[in-house]
């Protein structure tokens, strides 16, 4: 099945200091599908300690009064750092997908990322074992690199897919010259355009 046109939404959830005085947005992306509406990540929704050198300005999700969280039906986690899964416990009930690899990691890796966020209460993770069908034209694939265990989200299009890409690539230049195992998946793809996580605007290639 393709979804054709189909509208990937970018929500800004946050800032974080990344430099003396540089600020790097965090979006995460929301896809509206006849059989639901699937959000990629889920930003942070509260300061903590361990990332308070990064002075973290928030606008997360519950802030958003246009978005209605209710009406959001499964949930992606392209991987579990503190900036992606923060708000996971805005959707407790609801299935969370992400790699069991990744899901493994952020449970036993000191330093990965903040556990009380990842197992929030009546947060519910589905994990996953390699490419997965989320729903008809949107699938998962295992696009190590940034972590093990992080996944894209492919939406096929009828022409070239959509990717959702949350760290796999940062900045575009890692697009323009791949150099990971997720990175090169990504271009092997031949997407139309590429979301990432701290972009305001899709990658697309040059062809």
């Amino acid at each position: 099945m393709s979804l054709d046109p189909v509208a990937v939404t970018p929500i800004r959830v946050a800032g974080l200091l990344v430099g003396e005085d540089e600020r790097l947005p965090v979006y995460v992306h929301l896809i509206d599908h006849p059989d639901g509406r699937i959000l990629v990540d889920t930003g942070l929704t509260q300061l903590h300690p361990a990332v308070a050198d990064m002075d973290p300005r928030l606008d997360a999700l519950d802030r958003h009064d246009e978005l209605d969280l209710e009406s959001i039906t499964a949930v992606v986690n392209t991987h579990l750092h503190f900036d992606h899964c923060g708000g996971n416990h805005l959707f407790a009930g609801r299935p969370i997908y992400v790699q069991r690899q990744e899901l493994e990691d952020a449970r036993t890796l000191d330093d990965y990322t903040i556990p009380d966020w990842v197992d929030a209460p009546g947060v519910q993770y589905t994990a996953v074992d390699g490419e997965y069908e989320l729903v008809a034209g949107v699938r998962l694939l295992p696009a190590p690199g940034h972590t093990r265990g992080s996944q894209i989200v492919v939406i096929e299009t009828g022409e070239r897919p959509i990717v959702i890409a949350g760290d796999t690539a940062v900045w575009f230049g890692e697009l323009d010259e791949p150099s990971t195992e997720g990175q090169r998946l990504i271009l092997s793809l031949h997407p139309r355009e590429v979301w990432l996580a701290h972009a305001d605007e899709p990658w697309r290639p040059a062809d």
